[in-house]
C-alpha cells in the first residue's frame, strides 16, 4: 500500500504522466483525498508536488472521456513549457547518460535530499543490446540515433522528448523530467547523448 500511495503521488505530480491503460473509471476526488491524507505530514516541497496540474487532471481521466481538443490543449501547454539550452547544444556525455539511465534513485519519499537522481529509463525501455532485463512500457530505443542518422533535428527532438514528453505526445506515460525539474539541463543533455552519440552502446 505504501508503494502504491507513492506511485499515486508521483503520478499526480506529473512525474509519471498518464497510465498505460486508462480504460477504467477513476474517482479523481477520492484519489486526491487519499493522496493528501497519506502525505499530510510531508515536507512543503513534497506537498506542492501532489497537487495535479491541468495536464495531469486531463490525463488522469478515463481515456474515452478525453476529447481531441483537450489533448491538443495539453500538447500546446507542455510545448510552451519546454526550455531549450541557452547554448544551443543538446549533447552531453553519453557515459554519464548511461549511468543516469540505469539509476532509479532520487525520487522516492524515503530518499535523502542528497541522493543522486536518475532517469530510471531501463524500467520502461530497452536501451543497449547488452541489457538482459528492461521494461517494455515504452518502445525499444536500440539504435535510436543510428536509425535517425544522428541528425541535429533528431537530436533536438530527443532532448525535447526527455525534457517534456507531453510536448510531443499528450498524456504520454513518460515522466516530464525537465518540466518538473527532476533532472538538470546537463543531465538531460547526457541522456540525449546516450541516445544520439554514435559511440554510445545504444547505437552499437
Amino acid at each position: 500500500m505504501k508503494n502504491f500511495a507513492m506511485f499515486a503521488a508521483l503520478a499526480a505530480a506529473g512525474l509519471f504522466a498518464g497510465f498505460a491503460d486508462r480504460s477504467y473509471a477513476v474517482d479523481q476526488g477520492q484519489v486526491q483525498a487519499t493522496i493528501n491524507a497519506t502525505f499530510k505530514g510531508a515536507p512543503e516541497d513534497w506537498r506542492k508536488r501532489i497537487e495535479p496540474d491541468e495536464t495531469q487532471l486531463v490525463c488522469s481521466k478515463k481515456a474515452s472521456d478525453v476529447t481531441e481538443a483537450e489533448l491538443k490543449k495539453v500538447q500546446a501547454i507542455e510545448a510552451a513549457n519546454v526550455v531549450l539550452p541557452a547554448d544551443g547544444q543538446f549533447l552531453g556525455d553519453w557515459k554519464n547518460g548511461e549511468a543516469l539511465a540505469q539509476r532509479g534513485t532520487g525520487g522516492q519519499f524515503s530518499d535523502k535530499p542528497d541522493t543522486p537522481k536518475g532517469g530510471n529509463c531501463y524500467a520502461c525501455h530497452q536501451l543497449a543490446a547488452k541489457e538482459v532485463s528492461y521494461g517494455t512500457l515504452g518502445p525499444s530505443l536500440l539504435a535510436y540515433g543510428k536509425a535517425r542518422k544522428f541528425t541535429p533535428e533528431a537530436t533536438k527532438a530527443a532532448y525535447i522528448k526527455i525534457y517534456n514528453a507531453q510536448a510531443v505526445q499528450p498524456c504520454s506515460n513518460m515522466p516530464r523530467f525537465g518540466h518538473n525539474k527532476f533532472l538538470t539541463e546537463a543531465e538531460m543533455k547526457d541522456l540525449t547523448a546516450y541516445l544520439m552519440d554514435p559511440a554510445s552502446p545504444v547505437n552499437k
